[in-house]
């Protein structure tokens, strides 16, 4: 028997030899690919970068996993309770492996195999779920749990249990895209964590489970169940009475959904102009897990007053040219038709337009079927709302003929709509009665900055971003027009000439390169002598312009319009000088705006700084040199400090006073009138290019400055004198009403030294100030008008331009010829431009 015995006991010890020899290789095998676990240390979760407004308000959010990272210390108390409850209520005491819950899962999987009841239960720690999201898969293996349960030992004995604590809760998935406690409480219910009440937050720990299996409106009875055992197991480990408990259980799942994307309406192109700036700077997958904060330059007040006003005109205009039928026309049995609105899919940016389809047409009103709102699922309700389009809100819908012409006036609803007619609608003061509204054809854009910095304050692309992404302000090539003749006078301004100077505003032909006579010609047609340089920017005189060009040289224009931005290379034709070369409503705009500040090179910006996870400002658009701004050196009692501006002067000082002066005078006397209605000061130039393909207005005040355009995407005639002035000029007058409302009308900074002489308008000769077209010039220092003045192009000698364009000069005593005709063919781009 002690033989036996000894033998048995040898046999067991070299098993157990060699069960523990056997597990200490498989050990060593399996360690020998474990990740580095330190690397947790240095973990950066992708984050989403946020895109913030001037005023700090939430524009937009770019990311592949919606996440924000929150440290343990900023996540409420009951929400930590809450998912130690239903994931690891033992996490504080176990070493990294719930020994207890591994025993318990074991017989309830033994119960659940032998009845074939309930369901089985796992054991993993919060621990073991880092592990397992951060370095290690999801495959059921034996190997990846014997890599976890290694992991988890030294992961504990490396970290404190709130740094493995605070990775779970800003990893964790909890559906809607949604990474992270502190995403999910903002996509779950609009809330920051500290604003969560205690139902809210057991819901949010239930999803760890599965958030598709508590969907919140596909399975809203389990997702309410699984929260209300939650607050159990609160209840149980005492985190919670019993009172709270039966109040948060007796509560609804009340869940909204936060829209992703573009957070602020009528803000959707400019968030997606930063965003491809965002790109250029940091690529697309660093910009989607970067954790940027992005302080925009967008004021929302100023571009929601942008968008009303280009709407405005947009929709103005384009009733003009008359009523082209309903969006569509659809046969329907009279049960049907709720259904089928519901279907139907209007841009959110159109608010409050929706679509209707319309029911019965008597002579004084229509009545129309309005789109039904969602039910509870998400889907379309059965309900039946109807309204009417009087009558009198329909009027102006005469029928679209060519663009110009209409046909007759409407006195009978029947005139413009039909039983089955889908058209968009718009409500009015009375709930019951709506407008009949139609999607302009013609399109347009808007850009509003401060001259000062090149901060783009507001920026509208189009009249709906969600019918088209195409941003005209930044995207759009188009022609100025004579909204480029500023440019022209200003290069003019900064090489000799003064506002005074005059040129002949006479017929004039010119030779072109491939042997062509181009003769310009002026909008009205007619010439009109011996003109200052400011009466022919008022007046936008086209001849007198050219003339000018050609003595000046286009090399010297060419050279400013490419210091001011407008052009990378500008082609040195003369017909450039009339605006053919096209360019963007943004560069045009940013160029105006050196002309207020005085000359100072800027750059146009939608982002005034980034910021990285941890707060660094990493970028920032303003680069001047401030010393003095050091929060070291900050002191109350001392001035506010001066940063020194270093930017280049593309334009004298004086020469940008000039100009300004010419253009308020466009504005109180000239093309741009319709500019006077602001009460305040402005100067701008109207634009209008060949055919009225594209009409615009530039302008601005002594701290905004203001373009808009308006046009057809495919460039065609808008129709006879549907010019900058009549069109462009009263959406910047409409805009800039609002934006200054309120504020100082204070005049344009006068340059030190410039000289005011009482000088005739008409002729540039001195005068007496109070005599009729007498006002104050400004003359830089030094500069005087002179006794006798030289009038450019009387003298009827030819030149030759950079281009090698001959300029035949029509000599003073030749009659006018009504200005001749413009070829467009000779022209670049298409045509000479108004």
């Amino acid at each position: 028997m002690l033989k036996f015995l000894g033998w048995l006991f040898a046999a067991g010890f070299m098993i157990a030899l060699g069960l523990t020899g056997a597990s200490l290789y498989i050990m060593w095998d399996v360690s020998k690919d474990l990740p580095d676990y330190k690397q947790l240390a240095a973990y950066e979760p992708p984050v989403m970068t946020r895109l913030h407004a001037s005023d700090g308000s939430l524009l937009a959010e770019y990311a592949e996993q919606r996440r924000l990272f929150v440290p343990i210390d900023s996540i409420p108390l009951k929400l930590k309770e809450a998912y130690l409850a239903a994931e690891d209520k033992t996490f504080y005491q176990h070493a990294g492996l719930d020994w207890r819950g591994i025993f318990a899962a074991v017989i309830r999987y033994v119960q659940v195999k032998a009845t074939g009841k309930g369901q089985i239960v796992g054991a993993s720690t919060i621990t073991q779920q880092v592990a397992k999201n951060f370095l290690l898969t999801n495959e059921q293996t034996l190997t990846r749990k014997l890599k976890e349960a290694m992991l988890v030992q030294r992961m504990e004995a490396a970290f404190t249990k709130d740094q493995i604590f605070e990775l779970y809760l800003n990893e964790i998935f909890l559906g809607l895209n949604s990474y992270g406690v502190a995403a999910a409480a903002l996509n779950y219910f609009g809330k920051s964590l500290d604003e969560l009440s205690l139902d809210e937050m057991a819901y949010m720990a239930a999803l760890p489970k599965g958030p598709n299996n508590y969907h919140p409106f596909r399975h809203e009875k389990r997702a309410i169940e699984r929260r209300n055992w939650v607050l159990e197991q609160m209840y149980d480990n005492g985190n919670i009475s019993r009172q709270e408990m039966l109040d948060a259980q007796a509560k609804p799942l009340k869940v909204n959904p936060r829209p992703f994307g573009a957070q602020m309406f009528a803000a959707e192109s400019f968030a997606e102009e930063v965003r491809r700036d965002l790109v250029n700077i940091f690529g697309k997958e660093q910009l989607a897990k970067g954790g940027y904060s992005v302080r925009s330059t967008l004021d929302p007040k100023l571009q929601i007053m942008a968008r009303q006003a280009l709407a405005r005109g947009l929709i103005s205009f384009d009733r003009e040219r008359g009523w082209r039928g309903p969006v569509k026309h659809v046969e329907l049995t009279p049960g049907d038709w709720a259904p089928f609105m519901g279907t139907m899919k209007v841009a959110a940016d159109l608010t409050p337009w929706q679509l209707a389809i319309v029911l019965d047409v008597q002579k004084e009103q229509a009545t129309i079927g309005l789109q039904p709102g969602l039910a509870d699922n998400g889907k379309p309700s059965d309900e039946r709302t109807t309204a009417t389009i009087p009558l009198e809100l329909m009027k102006w819908a005469e029928k679209y003929v060519d663009g110009s012409k209409r046909g007759k006036a409407v006195t009978d609803a029947s005139q413009v709509l039909a039983i089955g007619d889908i058209v968009y609608v718009a409500p009015s003061q009375n709930p019951q009665q709506f407008h009949l509204m139609q999607m302009p054809e013609v399109e347009g854009a808007m850009v509003a900055m401060d001259p000062h910095t090149g901060r783009v304050l507001a920026m509208v692309g189009g009249f709906s971003y969600g019918t088209s992404q195409f941003n005209r302000a930044t995207q759009a090539m188009r022609q100025p027009g004579s909204s480029f003749k500023p440019i022209v006078y200003a290069a003019a301004l900064d090489n000799g000439y003064t506002p005074a100077s005059v040129v002949l505003d006479a017929p004039v032909e010119f030779r072109m390169s491939d042997g062509k006579i181009w003769r310009p010609k002026n909008y009205t047609g007619k010439f009109y002598g011996p003109s200052t340089l400011r009466r022919g920017i008022e007046q936008s005189r086209n001849a007198m312009t050219v003339r000018l060009a050609a003595d000046l040289g286009m090399t010297r224009i060419a050279d400013l319009a490419q210091r001011l931005g407008i052009y990378d290379r500008m082609p040195q034709h003369l017909a450039n000088s009339l605006g053919s070369a096209e360019t963007t409503l943004l560069r045009m705009t940013t160029a105006y705006s050196m002309f207020d500040n005085g000359g100072r090179k800027i750059e146009p910006t939608l982002i005034d700084r980034i910021q990285d996870r941890r707060g660094k400002t990493i970028w920032r658009h303003d680069k001047r040199d401030c010393s003095g701004c050091s929060v070291d050196t900050f002191s109350a009692d001392l001035p506010d400090p001066d940063p020194l501006d270093n930017r280049e002067q593309v334009m004298s000082p004086y020469t940008a006073y000039q100009i300004t002066s010419m253009l308020e005078g466009v504005v109180e006397r000239g093309t741009g009138q319709k500019l006077k209605a602001v009460m305040k000061p402005v100067a701008g130039k109207t634009g209008t290019s060949n055919d009225e393909r594209d009409a615009w207005f530039v302008g601005y005040t002594p701290n905004l400055a203001v373009g808009a355009y308006i046009g057809f995407d495919n460039p065609k005639p808008m129709g006879k004198k549907r010019t900058g002035g009549e069109l462009a000029a009263p959406i910047v007058a409409d805009f800039m009403k609002q934006a200054l409302e309120g504020k100082a009308a204070a005049p344009f900074h006068v340059p030190r030294a410039i000289e005011l002489i009482p000088i005739n308008a008409v002729n540039g000769k001195r005068g007496i100030f109070g005599q009729q077209n007498v006002i104050l010039e400004a003359f830089k220092p030094g500069d005087e008008p002179p006794n006798t003045s030289r009038t450019i192009g009387e003298d009827g000698v030819a030149k030759q331009t950079a281009s090698g364009e001959g300029v035949v000069l029509v000599p003073p005593n030749q009659p006018a010829q009504g200005g001749g005709g413009a070829d467009p063919g000779l022209t670049p781009q298409g045509g000479g431009l108004y």
